[in-house]
């Protein structure tokens, strides 16, 4: 599989893509105006306890005070020196909200989810600082490897060669995916690193005021690295100068061995042109995503959940409906996996397959799907399918969606997805001049609206207006307003 990572840089935007074989995978965007907050470790003042949420809201100095529940709170040792888990402190008991802080209390925090909607950020107090390799966890004595590296072999190499070099060291420590057949070298570099890291967030925490920020997530062209730039990756392309700079001198510092792999790009066509990327997000922002057999899926996006539904559409196939289904199902498994990562589609989404009656048909169907979704980053669960065909499936969410991030609610519709008719509007006007009469004295009326309502007014419905003139005994006087949107109009007393 061919793939590589284009970094496409403007002075007030960054975005990072994946192309696999040609396809744009993955797509993030970063603007200076608003970049996001998810990593970063701030120093914040708890603002309000509320006992029956079991959680507090935070102040770290954003627009909205955070969100910390007492699940997220690193809980105090116990008498004994030990570590309290999750399962409270021993005897049973499971320490409420109140009993771990209070209003007022300084606390430092890290963001685990950026502002999502009306929600403020999603707040922890089990600090994590990762680097190529490891997640550093000041707060937790443990040595974890990603369950993603499966062979028990090097499982047990990667603890034999990080126990020495972490020694009585009283921090903990992840292994990431990316540590896999990793040399002993590279792993303590890691460990140095965060080691160094580490001691400047204390050195920040111990001088800096409530709501300042004591350690920041690397942009986006280094963490985009960081986390995906692995021997599968071809070609790095950047197409700044300057980034490209950065970007080098971040790979030779920390993956030596992959440096060939970056390229500054200088052509005369934008990067992004390259393999059809600026096409590819115009597509991932509509609602319907072809199929090449001539199905679709239409894409749904809620304050609750995502809803994909799949349908044949023109394709009747070969054999017989079974068959037919069956085809569809498995083409649209595979692009729903690649829509979700493209599209950034986080929290709880229902897939509608068309109904199937084989029990194989469905346990193919759902393979597929697991299978497309091996690549993703994001940790994403998926549950058996339902008797109406349908499922359910999560997808670990930490920023906002693509179309979240790019667009906005229509200012026709307010983001219901739908206007209403000309001919309600209609009506609408016709009660507001009844109502308006009724109020004001006036010999004369104007109506402003959009053009379309106008004509529909004049043309259709001229016989309705010369009973309401009768019915009022005022004249009415129409005008069509190019920039009215079509659900607006207004009635003026002349």
């Amino acid at each position: 599989m061919s793939e590589e990572i284009l970094i496409n840089v403007t002075p007030r935007e960054t975005r990072v893509g994946v192309v696999e074989n040609g396809m744009l995978q993955e797509l993030h965007v970063e603007r200076t105006s608003r970049r996001g907050y998810v990593g970063n470790v701030y120093k914040g003042r708890v603002q309000r306890v509320m006992p029956g949420m079991q959680a507090v809201f935070v102040d770290i100095g954003l627009e909205r005070a955070a969100f910390l529940h007492a699940s997220d709170i690193v809980r105090p040792p116990l008498p004994d020196g030990t570590e309290l888990g999750m399962g409270g402190n021993g005897n049973g008991h499971m320490p409420t909200i109140s009993e771990l802080v209070h209003e007022g209390q300084e606390i430092v925090v890290q963001v685990v989810k950026d502002p999502i909607g009306t929600k403020g950020a999603r707040l922890s107090t089990h600090l994590s600082i990762p680097s190529r390799y490891l997640v550093l966890l000041p707060h937790a004595r443990t040595l974890g490897i990603s369950t993603r590296i499966e062979e028990e072999a090097e499982r047990q190499r990667l603890k034999d060669v990080l126990t020495p070099l972490i020694g009585e060291n009283p921090l903990g420590y992840i292994v990431r995916t990316n540590a896999e057949e990793q040399s002993a070298e590279s792993l303590a570099f890691d460990v140095t690193y965060l080691g160094k890291v580490w001691r400047v967030v204390q050195e920040n925490i111990a001088k800096a005021k409530v709501g300042e920020r004591v350690y920041e997530e690397l942009s986006l062209p280094l963490r985009a690295l960081r986390d995906l730039l692995n021997d599968d990756i071809e070609k790095v392309r950047v197409d700044s100068r300057e980034t490209f700079e950065k970007v080098a001198k971040f790979v030779h510092k920390f993956m030596p061995s992959l440096d060939d792999r970056i390229e500054h790009y200088s052509g005369e066509r934008p990067i992004f042109d390259l393999y059809g990327v600026e096409d590819e997000i115009q597509r991932a922002l509509r609602k319907e995503v072809p199929l090449k057999s001539g199905g679709y899926l239409i894409v749904d996006q809620t304050e609750a959940m995502t809803t994909i539904d799949v349908n044949t559409g023109g394709y009747l196939g070969t054999r017989n409906l079974e068959e037919t289904v069956y085809r569809t199902n498995l083409e649209a498994a595979q692009a729903a996996s690649r829509q979700l990562r493209l599209r950034n589609l986080g929290g709880i989404i229902i897939i509608d397959f068309i109904d199937m009656t084989d029990e194989e048909h469905k346990r193919q169907v759902i393979r597929m799907l697991e299978k497309g979704l091996t690549r993703d980053h994001a940790k994403t669960t998926v549950y058996p399918m339902s008797q109406l065909g349908l499922v359910e499936m999560t997808r670990k969410r930490t920023t906002e969606s693509l179309e979240r991030q790019l667009c906005e609610p229509c200012p026709a519709c307010m983001g219901r997805g739908t206007v209403k008719t000309a001919e309600t509007v209609t009506y609408e006007i016709f009660r507001e001049i009844t109502r308006a009469v009724r109020q004001f004295n006036a010999q004369k009326l104007l109506v402003m609206a959009s053009p379309k309502v106008v004509n529909r007014i004049l043309e259709e419905e001229s016989t309705a207006v010369a009973e309401l003139e009768e019915f009022i005994s005022k004249s009415i006087r129409f005008q069509p307003e190019e920039h009215y949107s079509q659900e607006q109009f207004d009635v003026v007393l002349l």
